[in-house]
Parts: structure tokens; C-alpha cells; sequence
């Protein structure tokens, strides 16, 4: 096209720009350069208006935004845009869809910031923004001023190599731009590699962040490179360092007689393990002897991982930095190096192990007659599985039927007890795949909890327990507060509940919210009961789940809401939670009569510890949503039955009753009728026809495209 031809176009278009049009093109000219003083002249050659009666509107509009406070009148036709808002500090939120937002550290409502204003700020970034003055019938916006802090932040994606250029292509919801990489720092980065990038620059007037690739994590769809790639884009680590391997190769492994001292010997008592079948950390063992005075002694006997990591080691310091052990589809990524949590501490059968205990003393009733808190020595006698542990419940024939049977027999006594004090009974199912060699899904399956998981379950809920009381009191008996680290829950949102309760409704059930203490949960139980076994069981149960507060750890005693427990602590597993190591090292002091100790510094580590589970969990639930894609993958245009299990304004989520996994019908398909979200009834409503589609109706879909790099599905809704 001819420059004239170009330019005439321009003019044309121009002369076609209606009201509206220049409205915002003016906004827009004041909102790029906050400080700018212009008058109309100004205004009008930076739009591109030449026509007279174009700039008379311009005039007009001007006069229309200073009389809205959107601009300032500085002096005689000179106006600025009007910022006389509020400064504030907080977090900046980036996101791919260009709604950005400031989210104030006092806890004030999310403000809206536009591209243009924000600095290049990234997601997560501290900043100082001004709150522009709120004009009549428009949303409150900010404008990012000054960057205070940027945290270490990485982006993964797929690398683009050509010959003079490089490019990170990455799904990152809190990106909408590629990263550019110089020829440079491509650190021996392929085309089609899997690569961990961090930004160096983004200069004001640039499209696209610079970068360097920090790491390659291997070739694009390979299993291997993707999990990686999946602990990556969580901000969670995927290899171990040397060093600390290094330590941990020097740790003795064979018991001294030293090890031993001060300890109670449990190792002539049956003894045993119950995890999962591929379990390698066994952190707790279960033994029984009856009493001479007739009483069932049991033992919970927890390896004492704080025998081997002292604090402030650079172990304990990587332990400390993970919080954590993450559980992918298909491996584990440990918080404790591998001689560590799957050797030396971890309760291997016919060999000796050090552990922190907590021994109870039970009546037939499973009442709590006497207990002790002390450090022992044990020697496991057989590892049983969960399903081994099951036959044994079920047949009562095989090893150590008679110890493992009066377990059962116990925890089925203690589980009634702890329902009936109003614990809330929350039966998920896990979603698990039988993998290839190349870790490729060939099938879905869904592990359920046994008799043998509650059993197991139910001691740790008693051990956990009765640790929390015994420092609460302490601090009774001695009149002095004690530091320590809880694992709290908080009563559900009067709102959220009484929300779930109406829809619920909607499948014919009643859900009473209000009553005496302890109603509430009962009354969910019962709920969830009437749910097992019917359709809806897991929408159901998710959105119960949704309705919770989250728990997390705390060194403020608020109690546990779920567990119906006025004081509650995490101590059974020290291989794979760095809380339980505090809590082993908090208790040790208070049993030898020690003092407190500084509680602001383990309020920050609960802080973290929480934040890094919550990473974990949600690394977890990317592997799952992966490998359910990948096993979709190969079903392209098949149908299958499923229930509507979430509701947005871009479309419905289906969950597939056969297999659990999640798709999307985008509102875009849905092309009968042009249909309006309604956030409060769970549904999308036709405008014509009137259809609904709500949240818990079932549906027929066709699986019509599987995307691996942004781990989604879309369906297609078959009539």
C-alpha cells in the first residue's frame, strides 16, 4: 500500500471516529503521562484530528472530563490528569488478560491497574501506586509510581530458537508477553527445550521483557521435563543440592550406645509400619503390649528426625526452605535428602531407629487412662501395606492379626468419639494413574480411605493431639506462655455456609447452619453421609470443601474447627513436614523444664511453612490435571457422561463421572443462544431460549481438544 493511500485511510477513519471514540482516545492521551500538562491543540495532533468540528467536540470534551474530576484545569485551557488520590503500598497482580491489580498490605478491596500504569511491575511485586480520585460510573484505578520490591521470580515455558533471535514462549497466566533472550544467554538452550528463564529489563517503551535461561529442563513433552517444569513454574525446587547431599552422606547410620542413652527401649515389643505400597520414608510405627494392670499400651512412635538435623545446618536450612516434601503423579520430591528420609531415619523392619514417642495407656473402650511423652528406640518387626494391613482387618489371619485387629478395634472407638464431638468427616478419593515406562497414563483409578488408613490415622490424630495439650498445659500450670507451633482451622464464613447450604437445597437435601456448637459440623456430616455413593457425592464434597476455611499453622492456639479440637499440632511426620521438626525441637526444651523462646521468629516460619504448603498442593494438583490431559489425549471425540462442576462467565466445567477428569465447554461454543453469567445461582442463563446451565447439572460431552502446555480440555456438549 501506497504511504498516500495509508495516510488517506487514516484521515478517512479519523473523520468516521465517533463521540465515544474520541472520548476515550482523550482519556487515553492524559492516562499515558500522568504528569503532562496539554491544552486542546495538543490533544487534538496527538490523536490525529485535523476537522474542525472534530475539535470543537475535543473542546467540549475536555470541559465535560474537568467537570468529572477525570482531569485538572491547571490554568486556562491547560489541563493534567486529576491524581489527587491516595498514596499506598501493597502487591502488584499481573495477569495474562491485562486486568492487573494493587491489592493494599492494610487489606483494603483489590484497585484496577491498566498496562499503561503499571511500570512494568510483576506479579507479586511490592509497590507504591496512587489511587486516582474516583470519577462518577467508573471503577477505581491506580497508577503504579515506584517499584519498592521485586522477589526472585522465574518463568517457564518452551523456547523459540532462530537464527538471530530467541524467544520464551511460556502459558504463565501472569504474563501476557514472550520473554526475549539475546543469542547470549541462551545457555545451551535448543528450540523446543523446556527452559527456566529469569527477567534482567524491561525498559518502559519495550513490548517484551529481556531475559537468560537460567536452566534447560529437557525436551517438551518428555515426562521427566515436564514435572520438572511443573515444580519450576510453582517457584519449588526439582534437584537437590550437592553440597547438602554431601552432608548428609557423613551422617553415621548405625546406633551407638550413646544414640541410645536417656532412651526408652521398645525393641522387644511388636512393632510395625502401615503406608502406602510405594511409600519409601516410613516416619511412624505402631506398637501394642497389653499392661499388668489390664490396660492396652500403645505406642505411636514418630522417627526422630531432630536426632540427625541440628538447627541452622545447611540440611535444616534447605529443610527449612522447602517446608515440605512434594507428591507428584508419579515421584516424590523429598524435603530431607534420599539417605536421610528413605535410610537412615525412616522405620525400616529388623533394623534399630530412634524415635520421639508418645505412649498411651487405652481401656477396651479406647479411653485415655494415662500417657507419656519420651524418646525411644525401637526396631520395627514388618512393614505392612495399606492393603496387606486391610486383608489382615478383614480375614484376621495373617501376620500380627491379633495386635492389628485390637488396633482397629480401638481407632474404630476413637473415630466414633471424635465424630460424635462434632469432627467433620471429609472421605476424598485420590486420583492416581497406572503409568507406563515412559510415565505416559494407560489408566484412572481412584484410591479410596480403608479401615486400615483410619486406623493409622487415628493414633496420629491422638499423638498430634495430645502433644498440643501438653504444652497448653504447661503454660497452665507455670502462669508462662510457651512458644509453639499449632495447626489451626478457623470456623467456616457464616456466608459461605449458609451459600452452600441453599445449594444443596437444589438436590433435594437440608443442611442446618445455626444451632449449639458442634451442630453445624454434625449436621455436615450427615449431609455427607446421605451424598455417598450418589452422583453428585463429589460436587457435593468439593464445594463443602470450598465452603472451609483453610487450615495452616500458627503459634496463636485458636483450636482446629475441622478435627473438633480445641488444641491440635502437627508431630507425626518429620520426613516430609518441616513444622513437625519445629515442634520436635520446641517440645524436647519444654520436657527438660526449659524456657520459652522467641515467638515473632516462629510466627514467621509458620507463615512460610503454610505458604509453601499451599504451593505444594497446587504443584500437586498440576501433575494430575497433566496427566489427566495426556490420557485424554488419546480420546479425542469420544462422549462421555459427566456433572457440571463450575460455572464462570467464559464457560461451564464438566468433571467426567468415569474418570474425574475436568474440561471446558467455553461460552464461545454454546452457540444457541448468547448466554449471561449468574455468579449467584451458579449458572449460565439464555437470553432467547432461556436454557440454564448450572453448577451440579449433568451433561453429555465430546472431548474435542487436549492442550498439554496449558494443561486444559475443552468439550464439546453433545444434546
Amino acid at each position: 500500500m501506497s504511504k498516500n493511500k495509508e495516510n488517506k485511510e487514516k484521515r478517512n477513519h479519523l473523520r468516521r471516529m465517533k463521540k465515544q471514540e474520541i472520548l476515550e482516545a482523550v482519556k487515553e492521551v492524559f492516562q499515558s503521562a500522568p504528569k503532562e500538562i496539554r491544552n486542546y491543540k495538543q490533544v487534538c495532533k496527538l490523536i490525529g484530528i485535523e476537522n474542525e468540528v472534530q475539535k470543537l467536540l475535543v473542546i467540549e470534551l475536555l470541559g465535560l472530563l474537568a467537570e468529572q474530576d477525570y482531569i485538572s484545569e491547571v490554568d486556562r485551557g491547560r489541563y493534567r490528569l486529576h491524581t489527587l488520590g491516595t498514596l499506598a503500598v501493597g502487591i502488584f497482580r499481573r495477569r495474562n488478560n491485562g486486568k492487573n491489580s494493587f491489592v493494599p498490605e492494610d487489606g483494603g478491596a483489590p484497585v484496577f491497574v491498566a498496562e499503561r500504569n503499571s511500570q512494568h511491575a510483576m506479579d507479586g511485586d511490592k509497590v507504591k501506586v496512587q489511587v486516582l480520585a474516583k470519577r462518577k460510573g467508573t471503577t477505581p484505578e491506580a497508577v503504579v509510581i515506584e517499584i519498592l520490591e521485586q522477589p526472585e521470580r522465574t518463568f517457564v515455558g518452551k523456547l523459540q530458537v532462530r537464527k538471530g533471535w530467541a524467544f520464551l514462549i511460556t502459558e504463565d497466566k501472569t504474563l501476557a508477553n514472550d520473554i526475549f533472550i539475546p543469542k547470549g544467554k541462551l545457555n545451551g538452550g535448543k528450540n523446543g527445550d523446556k527452559a527456566v528463564v529469569r527477567i534482567v529489563e524491561w525498559s518502559e517503551n519495550a513490548k517484551n521483557p529481556v531475559g537468560e535461561v537460567e536452566d534447560i529442563l529437557g525436551e517438551a513433552g518428555k515426562n521427566t521435563t515436564e514435572m520438572h517444569a511443573i515444580l519450576a513454574e510453582f517457584g519449588l525446587p526439582y534437584k537437590y543440592p550437592a553440597a547438602v547431599e554431601k552432608m548428609a552422606a557423613n551422617i553415621a547410620e548405625d546406633l551407638t550406645p550413646q544414640d541410645r542413652e536417656g532412651r526408652e527401649d521398645f525393641r522387644a515389643v511388636p512393632t510395625f509400619t502401615i503406608d502406602p505400597e510405594d511409600a519409601k520414608d516410613f516416619d511412624d510405627a505402631l506398637s501394642v503390649r497389653r499392661l499388668p494392670n489390664g490396660f492396652w499400651e500403645v505406642g505411636v512412635h514418630i522417627a526422630d528426625v531432630t536426632h540427625y538435623v541440628k538447627p541452622d545446618t545447611g540440611i535444616d536450612r534447605e529443610a527449612r526452605e522447602r517446608a515440605t516434601s512434594v507428591y507428584l503423579v508419579d515421584r516424590t520430591i523429598p524435603m530431607l535428602p534420599e539417605r536421610l528420609c528413605n535410610r537412615i531415619c525412616s522405620l525400616r523392619p529388623l533394623e534399630e531407629k530412634l524415635c520421639f514417642s508418645v505412649i498411651f495407656e487405652l481401656d477396651g473402650y479406647a479411653a485415655l487412662r494415662n500417657h507419656r511423652i519420651c524418646r525411644t528406640v525401637i526396631q520395627s518387626n514388618r512393614r505392612f501395606t495399606y492393603e496387606e494391613a486391610q486383608q489382615v482387618i478383614e480375614t484376621g489371619q495373617g501376620d500380627y492379626h491379633k495386635e492389628i485387629r485390637l488396633l482397629h478395634a480401638l481407632s474404630k472407638k476413637l473415630r466414633e468419639k471424635r465424630f460424635k464431638n462434632g469432627a467433620i468427616n471429609f472421605e476424598r478419593y485420590e486420583v492416581k494413574f497406572h503409568l507406563d515406562e515412559n510415565g505416559r497414563p494407560t489408566g484412572v483409578y481412584f484410591k479410596e480411605s480403608t479401615e486400615a488408613n483410619q486406623l493409622i490415622e487415628e493414633f496420629m490424630l491422638l499423638a498430634n493431639k495430645t502433644v498440643a495439650e501438653f504444652v497448653v498445659r504447661l503454660e497452665a500450670e507455670t502462669k508462662t506462655p510457651r512458644t509453639f507451633v499449632y495447626r489451626t482451622h478457623e470456623p467456616p464464613e457464616a456466608e459461605k455456609l449458609e451459600n452452600f447450604a441453599l445449594f444443596v437445597r437444589r438436590f433435594g437435601y437440608r443442611l442446618k447452619v445455626e444451632g449449639k456448637k458442634g451442630d453445624a459440623s454434625r449436621n455436615m456430616n450427615r449431609l455427607l453421609d446421605l451424598v455417598h455413593g450418589k452422583p453428585e457425592e463429589n460436587l457435593i464434597e468439593t464445594l463443602a470443601v470450598r465452603a472451609m476455611q483453610k487450615a495452616r499453622y500458627s503459634t496463636e492456639n485458636i483450636g482446629h474447627y475441622g478435627l473438633a479440637m480445641e488444641s491440635y499440632t502437627h508431630f507425626t511426620s518429620p520426613i516430609r513436614r518441616y513444622p513437625d521438626m519445629l515442634v520436635h525441637r520446641l517440645l524436647e526444651r519444654y520436657l527438660a523444664g526449659g524456657r520459652s523462646i522467641s515467638r515473632p521468629k516462629y510466627t514467621e516460619l509458620c507463615k512460610h511453612c503454610s505458604e509453601m504448603e499451599v504451593l505444594a498442593a497446587g504443584a500437586e494438583r498440576a501433575s494430575i490435571k497433566y496427566k489427566q490431559v495426556e490420557y485424554m489425549s488419546e480420546r479425542l471425540g469420544q462422549i462421555y457422561s459427566g456433572v457440571i462442576s463450575g460455572v464462570t462467565e467464559w464457560g461451564i466445567y464438566v468433571s467426567l463421572n468415569e474418570n474425574k477428569c475436568e474440561g471446558l465447554v467455553p461460552v464461545r461454543d454454546l452457540e444457541d443462544d448468547f448466554y449471561d453469567f449468574d455468579e449467584k445461582n451458579y449458572c449460565l442463563r439464555g437470553r432467547r431460549h432461556g436454557q440454564v446451565f448450572r453448577l451440579g447439572d449433568p451433561v453429555r460431552v465430546q472431548v474435542a481438544q487436549a492442550n498439554l502446555e496449558r494443561k486444559q480440555l475443552d468439550f464439546l456438549l453433545v444434546e
